[in-house]
């Protein structure tokens, strides 16, 4: 199958989520709560995704997911409210941070990926772990879990879009500052790696540019996005800064427990001179790498 055909067919999935999830929050029997309306919604969603990733033989089709959903039920919860006290600055900052960011990600899937006949490989990996449960594991694991991580993530967001707020304040503009920064070092990151992949040799590792400084700068930039949303929920709500930071803490916890050491190991099979990255640049946040060893 080719990969426009692939992208169309995808691209159907999410129009028939995306019409599943507004169906739901337009018709559906409303809850006392925007979050949880916006939640049931939300997997509902992800349920038709997990659908088609099962008819179309690849779950694969889920990973824009990632990134399609989070403006939907931003912008849903921005339109839905009364906003009552809602400090509407703050509100739009929000808004276009979440959008900068879906746009550069959503973006960037669809310019890297190679059609319906690529399957991210930890994926086989989670259904042959699984045996007899695979269904059951692609769908809580690839599938679910990593939705409510997401939603998670967004709760700072349905704070400031429905809660009345503070006064924009100091956080509010280093939330912003990082919260748009964010998506242009992903930006340059990918870039970067695209450069280097088209000249690369046999069992050469990445070490240029921004990942001379990290060994996973795309990833520093994604949980860096994810604690800006959590940093405008805390300037307008500080006294609820335990439960805002929850997603972040989610988010940070799983790309350091699950999607790097996997992306770590993996790199580590197949390109033994990784090592020596490993030993002088750093895993996550940016800094000077050290000077390499003495042979």
């Amino acid at each position: 199958m080719s990969r426009s055909a692939s992208l169309v067919r995808v691209a159907l999935v999410y129009v028939v989520a995306l019409g599943v999830a507004g169906t739901w929050l337009g018709w559906g029997p409303a809850t006392r709560w925007l979050w949880l309306d916006a939640l049931v919604a939300d997997l509902l969603a992800t349920l038709v995704v997990f659908c088609g990733s099962r008819l179309l033989r690849n779950s694969s089709c889920y990973d824009a997911y990632w990134s399609v959903l989070p403006p939907f039920l931003v912008l849903w919860w921005w339109l839905a409210e009364e906003r009552s006290g809602v400090n509407e600055v703050r509100a739009v900052l929000v808004v276009v941070v979440v959008s900068v960011w879906a746009l550069r990600l959503t973006a960037n899937w669809v310019q890297d990926w190679p059609g319906l006949h690529h399957e991210d490989w930890r994926y086989a990996q989670v259904r042959a772990r699984a045996g007899r449960a695979a269904p059951l594991a692609d769908l809580v694991g690839i599938h679910v879990v990593p939705t409510v991580i997401v939603f998670l993530g967004l709760v700072p967001a349905y704070a400031v879009l429905t809660r009345p707020g503070g006064e924009l304040n100091v956080l509010d503009g280093i939330a912003f500052l990082i919260g748009i920064s964010a998506p242009v070092l992903q930006f340059v990151a990918d870039a970067q790696m695209r450069a280097f992949i088209r000249v690369r040799e046999p069992g050469q590792a990445m070490d240029r540019g921004l990942w001379s400084w990290s060994r996973h700068p795309n990833y520093f930039g994604e949980v860096s996005f994810w604690c800006a949303l959590a940093l405008f929920g805390v300037a307008g709500a500080p006294g609820d800064w335990w439960w805002l930071l929850v997603g972040f803490v989610a988010m940070t916890a799983m790309f350091e427990g699950i999607s790097i050491p996997a992306m770590e190991q993996r790199s580590l099979e197949r390109r033994p001179s990784y090592q020596e990255i490993v030993d002088r640049v750093p895993r996550l946040v940016p800094r000077p790498p050290r000077a390499s060893r003495p042979v």
